[in-house]
């Protein structure tokens, strides 16, 4: 079976970088999903895709997938340029630089 090892994303709700330290063990959908004929909901029968595995770091979650027998595919964070210091009174600079007017 094939799994993918990652870092989850922080949430649009959050502002901090909390719960996503964590690496997550996720397995690739095996079955598409399909509209069921009296509710409409969707659903499948693979219940691989309920699994989520949680590991401190990535080497965990990759002896895991070693240990099982897995084909694992990993999923590095990109990295994020520092953004330097900003206050809120350099919008207010005299000698800003302002383009578009004239």
């Amino acid at each position: 079976m094939q799994v993918r090892i990652f870092r989850p994303a922080k949430t649009a709700m959050q502002s901090g970088k909390g719960n996503t330290k964590a690496w997550v063990l996720e397995y690739e959908p095996v079955a598409r999903k399909e509209a069921d004929a009296l509710m409409g909901w969707l659903g499948s029968d693979d219940t691989t895709q309920q699994v989520r595995i949680k590991f401190d770091s990535k080497e965990e979650a990759v002896a895991y997938a070693k240990r099982k027998g897995l084909d694992f595919q990993v999923f590095e964070e990109a990295t994020k340029k520092p953004v330097g210091s900003k206050n809120y009174s350099d919008n207010f600079r005299f000698d800003k630089l302002e383009f578009g007017r004239f």
